[in-house]
């Protein structure tokens, strides 16, 4: 894995009387994004965290504090930290795979975790052998292993050179999708209704590029912050006009209209060399702007009055 990153966990891969190294990377992760700290708006300085006791308001310290589980309302089973120590699971360092399975057998809704998956570089040939024989045959691996304290059931997949192992929610977790549809209403769209829909959908065809989605909250955010550290004036948020059709046919013709309307000639959205690197400029605006208070000191605190 290339430097920087550090493993999460580091084992072994075992699949059948096989078995080879491994580690887990993280495939997903938010420490890029934008963050800020709690400040006191009288004197500028960061607030600490302070836990109080929900009766006598006092000030608990942390090594007066211990877990509870509820069982009334208000009234908790004490449970010492060591408890639940106890109750970790042994781990053996292993990724156990119990299964293959068919790709297509797998529910997303169950998808919990990305990891990158990366074999040692002494057990790299029973490595890639399981990745090409994955791919070959079309399946993915079960796998359980102790990952973070847990008993975790994964999912893994081949990705490039590599492996993905996707930690899954528990059957448990996942709630079932029949009480958010019950009220789903039961209707037959055909006609001129499901043709223009259709039509819609062929001339809105592209391809999956993660590189063009856009986090428009983060690079308001990456704005806000540079305005504030310039001394500029703040950007103001555009106005969002809200179409308000008559009936859905009529939004249907007139979405279906527009898309006519335009010079599209090969029926796939055109991506501009702009538009490719609007996404990494403005991560690169953000970073700016953190290089910047890092140079030139923190931005001018408020004063206590």
């Amino acid at each position: 894995m290339a430097s920087g990153h550090r493993a999460q966990w580091k084992g072994f891969l075992r699949f059948g009387e096989v078995s080879c190294g491994v580690a887990l990377y993280t495939a997903a992760s938010t420490s890029e994004r934008i963050t800020f700290n709690t400040i006191n708006a009288k004197t500028g300085n960061r607030v600490n965290r302070v836990f109080i006791d929900s009766e006598t308001e006092e000030r608990v310290e942390r090594e007066a504090q211990t877990k509870g589980f509820e069982i009334d309302n208000g009234q908790y089973i004490i449970i010492d930290p060591e408890e639940v120590a106890a109750t970790i699971p042994e781990s053996n360092k292993t990724l156990e795979v119990q299964a293959f399975i068919p790709c297509k057998e797998i529910d997303d809704i169950f998808f919990d975790k990305p990891y990158y998956l990366t074999p040692d570089k002494m057990n790299a040939d029973a490595f890639v052998a399981l990745r090409e024989a994955m791919k070959n045959s079309n399946v993915v691996a079960i796998a359980r292993a102790v990952l973070f304290r847990r008993v975790r059931t994964v999912l893994i997949r081949p990705h490039g050179r590599g492996l993905i192992a996707t930690t899954l929610n528990y059957d448990y977790e996942v709630r079932s999708s029949k009480k958010a549809f019950e009220k789903m209403p039961k209707l037959k769209i055909e006609g001129e209704m499901l043709d223009l829909a259709k039509h819609i959908i062929s001339t809105k065809r592209g391809e999956f590029d993660p590189a063009t989605f856009e986090d428009r909250y983060e690079a308001a955010l990456a704005e806000l912050v540079k305005a504030k550290l310039e001394g500029k004036a703040l950007p103001k948020p555009k106005k969002v006009e809200i179409s308000k059709p008559n009936d859905l046919l009529a939004a249907l013709r007139e979405s279906a209209g527009l898309l006519k309307a335009g010079t599209v000639s090969d029926n796939k959205p055109k991506r501009t060399a702009a538009n490719a690197n609007k996404g990494a400029g403005r991560e690169r605006a953000a970073r700016g702007v953190a290089s910047k208070a890092a140079s030139s000191g923190a931005a001018p605190r408020r004063k206590a009055s």
